[in-house]
């Protein structure tokens, strides 16, 4: 079994990407102890040397020890410490986000809804090797619906790559839902103040209802 994981500081400050990048090298090894592959896709630092905003990771195991790591580690992880870099700051509690991207069976229910994918072939960049010189291994895709679209060019098997851009861009997806629920949330209630400020056309009064 394959999922994808990230670790992600989200909007926090840097104390919560020192936490992201301490997270990583723990999730590693407790994976590695528990028989599960884990290879480090992408890590995007911060600001601060030694904090990451987000890492994502490719893990690989036996469905069950893997369903049960994932469940151990998925959700919002809590570090309770002074900051390493605002001593004097009283805040104690950190938060980060740990999230499983995608399921490889919403990864392969988008993929059959080709009509509604746009792929993309180029070469990839940064170190690789030869090989990454020689062959056009990284993807983009387009989901043409929306215009999201998200890319991958961290294996070498263009077919991996397929499968992690695949899963990025169901997390876009998923993100630009959650966006127009929150909007959709905010809408109704930003209307529920404005009935309470409003000026009422009827008054009614009591469990009668008696119109005033």
């Amino acid at each position: 079994m394959n999922n994808y994981l990230q670790i992600t500081s989200g909007r926090g400050p840097e104390e919560c990407c020192w936490v992201v990048a301490r997270l990583l090298d723990i999730l590693t090894r407790e994976a590695t102890e528990a028989g599960i592959k884990v290879r480090l896709l992408e890590a995007i630092p911060s600001e601060t040397p030694e904090t990451l905003k987000s890492a994502l990771l490719a893990l690989e195991g036996e469905k069950s020890e893997l369903e049960n790591f994932l469940a151990g580690w998925t959700g919002t992880v809590q570090w309770i410490g002074s900051s390493p870099f605002r001593p004097k700051h009283k805040r104690k509690n950190w938060f980060v986000g740990v999230e499983s991207l995608a399921a490889p069976e919403q990864i392969e229910k988008i993929e059959r809804s080709q009509k509604d994918l746009e792929w993309q072939t180029v070469r990839g960049s940064g170190p690789g090797g030869q090989h990454r010189n020689k062959t056009e291994t990284a993807v983009r895709v387009v989901h043409k619906p929306t215009g999201l679209s998200a890319i991958a060019q961290e294996e070498r098997s263009q077919s991996l790559n397929r499968k992690l851009a695949l899963a990025r861009l169901l997390q876009r997806l998923q993100q630009r839902q959650t966006e127009k629920e929150n909007a959709n949330r905010q809408q109704r209630w930003d209307l529920h103040n404005n009935l309470e400020r409003g000026n009422p056309t009827r008054i009614y009064i009591g469990q009668k209802f008696d119109l005033k």
